[in-house]
């Protein structure tokens, strides 16, 4: 009797899915708990494993076809799967590919890797494609390796054309809609960053040591003066729902980070009840997860504003686009000295601009300038964090 092989069951947020990768092809043996396919979502990549021991008997649906909640995608034929052990003891390659995933393993055959010089970053030492990824591009030049699957097409140019990813389509359709159902406009401040970096270095090596590694950085005083500054300004927090306004009792603050299948935002819940420690140990568990492609689809679901930092790139000065159904989105910047006037006095400062786009139709040009000005007055002095003012 063979075992049906279904997809995972999708939230609502998320209607259908596409197969991504198989990992085993028609009569393999497959061992139960060993990942079969890759399905590639909107928003992550779930990994399907075997339900049991056997041979992989059909395969319904092929990489690029779209899949439903619940829908049967392969078939099992039951049955114990022979494995052959040496009685000598194995070497640390044999034992590294033993204990690496199979897409991990199929990697390191495409590309004719020992697993023995990867580190293994899974549970237990496992490696990861992840992990396989990394080491090959830190070991190959970068344009040797993308010249792999580039074709000629005339006169001696080289182009190569793939299929845009899921969450790449995804993200191209949200901006394009977000540009052309709101009514988006940005405005601009600049904040002194030097009472923020001065809190930072008196009390950073004391921060980590009490929190237990988790260091402080500037995205948690950016996360509790938004916060605070939301509470100040529903309309900021609030969303538009068809001829509706939903405006929230709660601050889930979203925080773009980069992922290798693209921008992901996950999402900070109820930010307001959180202290800077715990805000910096989520945003940081969430960057591992994001560049290990482990975040869940509920890490990303929801959101009532977000923040997106485009400083660590090097960015000086852009116009974030919004996150629907968000109204707004705040924008960081890179900190780059900057002679400012203080006092009829010149002085040098660490400066960064800050953006903040947001939905005409909902937030008027008054509150937005406001909320932005709060921000600024917030994180210019600290101490308002604290007393709330």
């Amino acid at each position: 009797m063979t075992i049906e092989i279904k997809a995972p069951t999708l939230p609502e947020s998320v209607p259908d899915g596409t197969i991504a990768t198989w990992h085993k092809n028609e009569g393999d043996k497959v061992v139960r708990d060993e990942i079969l396919v890759d399905i590639e979502t909107d928003k992550v990549v779930i990994e399907v494993p075997s339900p049991s021991d056997g041979t992989l008997q059909k395969i319904i649906k092929k990489s690029g076809d779209l899949i439903v909640s619940n829908e049967t995608i392969a078939s099992i034929l039951p049955g114990e799967t022979t494995v052959t052990s040496e009685p000598v003891q194995a070497s640390s390659t044999e034992t590294a590919e033993a204990i690496s995933s199979p897409a991990a393993r199929k990697m390191l055959e495409e590309n004719s890797l020992s697993a023995d010089v990867i580190k293994g970053s899974g549970k237990d030492g496992r490696i990861t494609k992840e992990d396989v990824a990394n080491h090959l591009a830190e070991q190959a030049p970068p344009v040797a390796s993308k010249q792999k699957s580039l074709a000629p097409v005339g006169d001696g140019r080289l182009e190569e054309r793939v299929p845009m990813s899921r969450l790449r389509a995804t993200v191209a359709n949200r901006l394009l809609q977000a540009s052309q159902s709101t009514a988006m406009l940005t405005t601009f401040n600049e904040i002194n960053m030097q009472p923020i970096m001065g809190i930072r270095e008196r009390y950073k090596a004391q921060f980590e040591k009490t929190h237990e590694g988790v260091r402080l950085g500037f995205m948690s005083f950016f996360v509790r003066a938004c916060t605070e500054a939301l509470k100040r300004f529903p309309a900021v927090n609030a969303s538009i729902d068809g001829k509706d306004i939903v405006y929230h009792g709660y601050q889930d603050i979203g925080v773009a980070v980069s992922s290798p299948r693209g921008l992901v935002v996950p999402v900070l819940r109820s930010a307001d009840h959180m202290g800077f420690a715990q805000i910096e140990k989520e945003i940081r568990e969430y960057g591992l997860k994001a560049k290990e492609s482990k975040l869940a689809i509920d890490d990303m679901t929801g959101g009532t504003f977000t923040i997106s930092n485009g400083g660590v790139f090097g960015s000086l000065l852009s116009t974030p686009i919004l996150n629907p159904p968000q109204t707004a989105i705040l924008g960081m910047h890179k900190i780059q000295d900057r002679p400012m006037a203080v006092e009829g006095v010149v002085k040098v400062l660490p400066m960064m601009y800050l953006a903040l786009s947001y939905d005409h139709r909902m937030i008027d040009g008054k509150e937005a300038v406001q909320f932005l000005v709060t921000i600024k007055e917030l994180l210019e002095d600290p101490t308002r964090l604290l007393l709330e003012i």
